[in-house]
Parts: C-alpha cells; structure tokens; sequence
C-alpha cells in the first residue's frame, strides 16, 4: 500500500475544489473526489477525476449527495476502500440559497442551506474522525466565507451557516490537537460558478480558484502545523483573520449608560493590541474576568 497521503474534497467537480483537487494531485497526494450528479448533468467528479489521471495522478470519484444522511459514512468508507486511509478531508461543498431579505425567505431554503453547509459538515467531521487520527498528520480544512464574519445582504442562511462552520472548525481545533490533528479555515475569494451573480464578477482571472489552491494544499500537507487559524485567500494574496477584543469599562453606579457610553466610546472602541493572544472561550472569559477585577 502505498504511503502517500489521502485526502477527501467534497463539492470537488467545479470551481473551487476542482481546484483544490488538481493542485493537491499534481503534488502526489491521492485523492477523493466528492460531487454528487444533477439530473441531466455530466458526471464532473469523474471528470475530475480523468482530468488527474492523465496528468498522471491518483483519484477516485465519489459521488454522494452531501446532504444525505448516509453521504458522510459513504465517503470515508470510499478513501478507506480505495487506499486503506484519509489523512485530510477538505468541506468544500456548499450553496448560497435564494437571494432574498430573510423575511422574504421560505423556511424551506434557509434550512436547505443549513443542510448543506454545516449539517453535512458535523456529519462528515465524525464520520471522518477515526480515520484522520490514524493518521501522523490529519488535517481539517473548513471552507468558509467572509459572510460568515460579516454577514451579506440577501443571503441569511449562507452568512448563518458559515458563521457556524466557524465555530465549529475552531472547537474541532480545541478538541482535536490532542489526537494530533490540526483544524483550520480558509474563506476564499474566487470566481466561481456559485459567485457568479452575487457579486463575484472580476475581469480576467484574477479571482480564478487556481489562485486559492496551493494555500489549502499547504494547509492539508504534514508541514503544515497551523491550527485554530483563519485565512482570508484570493487572488494569489492571504490575510490572516482574527477576532479581536476592545478595552473595557466598567458600567457607572448610577446606570446612566447614556452619558457613561459618551465618556468612554473611545476606551471602548480602542482594539487591545495583546487581544489576539486568545485562542478560545475560556481563555476569553479568563482575560475578562481578570479586567474585571482589576478594575474595581
């Protein structure tokens, strides 16, 4: 059996794992391609899948819906038949809903984006667990977007649902580091079939997903170390991103926030240059806990 290493893209027929795929095979790692088939619809996993092989790499189509509920279990059971391990899974598979005001929005679509953006997700993540521990370096790569820091006007569902997958990713790294797997994020700008439309137009290719793909390869590969990080990427270009907390202040005696807030707002706009040295909740209510005392 050969020993090189095995990882899993979901939604890897087009656009941005298409990408991901192409680059992690052109470096010798073997891989899954995950993309369900539309009716009508060209087999694109298996394209994919031809597109490796006759640059002389190695994959496999897999062609679940990763909506249902026996996808997860169906996926890792193809790496572990096919090579014998998976030692990185990238969540790519994702779709951005109806454009609508959320009060416009059918209770329908916001919970079919939930379905394919994070639900899919938890279920894979456990399916995949036991695998990824096996492995000397197993890697977690959580595709996520911007909306899901920001949120994006018209999309509530796909700003909720990776708002969620933030969070999750970030406890997977907590839960995680003791098996010795990493967990990170990368939210992408690309140009995409999926972009199209929802403001994602770029001339030329600077936004292709080409451009995203030798970051999440590194971030997939045993040299990477990372763990708990986000990562802005698109166009060639990283940024880190990291959540920040203000200084604080203590709230007056006499509860008139009004003229307090007043006074303050500029204590409590001013961003703690040490902040960022947190890396999860309990570190975050310990260093607000010991604010709070010394303040009093």
């Amino acid at each position: 059996m050969s020993d090189a290493r095995v990882v899993l893209i979901t939604g890897a027929g087009k656009g941005l794992g298409r990408a991901f795929a192409m680059d992690l095979a052109r470096r010798g790692v073997r891989i899954v391609v995950n993309n369900r088939i539309r009716d009508a619809q060209p087999d694109s996993a298996r394209d994919v899948v031809s597109a490796i092989e006759s640059a002389g790499g190695v994959a496999i189509a897999e062609t679940s819906d990763v909506t249902s509920p026996d996808a997860a279990d169906a996926m890792v059971s193809a790496a572990l038949g096919a090579y014998g391990r998976l030692d990185g899974v990238i969540f790519n598979a994702g779709i951005t809903g109806d454009a609508r005001r959320f009060e416009e929005m059918s209770p329908e679509n916001f919970a079919a984006v939930m379905s394919t953006n994070f639900e899919s997700v938890v279920r894979l993540t456990r399916a995949a667990l036991p695998a990824i521990r096996q492995s000397d370096a197993g890697r977690l790569v959580y595709v996520s977007s911007s909306a899901g820091l920001y949120g994006v006007r018209g999309r509530s569902p796909y700003a909720a649902s990776k708002g969620a997958v933030q969070a999750f990713a970030l406890n997977m790294a907590i839960e995680e580091a003791r098996h010795g797997c990493t967990s990170n994020l990368v939210l992408p700008y690309a140009l995409t079939q999926m972009t199209k439309g929802a403001g994602g137009e770029q001339g030329d290719d600077m936004l292709a997903p080409e451009k995203v793909a030798p970051f999440v390869s590194w971030l997939c590969s045993e040299g990477c170390n990372l763990n708990g990080t986000s990562w802005m990427t698109g166009g060639g270009m990283v940024r880190q991103v990291r959540v920040l907390e203000s200084c604080g202040a203590l709230l007056p005696d006499d509860g008139n926030v009004q003229d307090w807030f007043a006074e303050k707002r500029a204590q409590l706009e001013t961003f703690d240059p040490e902040a960022d040295r947190i890396r999860h909740a309990e570190q975050a209510f310990a260093d607000f806990v010991q604010e709070l005392s010394s303040a009093r």
